[in-house]
């Protein structure tokens, strides 16, 4: 299963609340923070909402 990086790099104030929430539950607290992961549809649908605020890059496990 890919796994995800996710790196928080843009501020979510000025934007809705759940989007917010959605930044916190991804794990993500500061600026430049990164996480990791698995590639789920759960995982999919909280990035598509935070698109805008988030980069994601693929890691493909060896």
């Amino acid at each position: 299963m890919p796994t995800l990086k996710i790196t928080y790099t843009k501020s979510a104030i000025g934007y809705r609340a759940d989007q917010g929430h959605t930044i916190r539950s991804l794990g993500l607290r500061k600026l430049g923070q990164s996480t990791t992961k698995d590639d789920t549809p759960d995982v999919r649908g909280m990035l598509r909402k935070v698109s805008h605020l988030v980069t994601v890059t693929e890691i493909e496990d060896e």
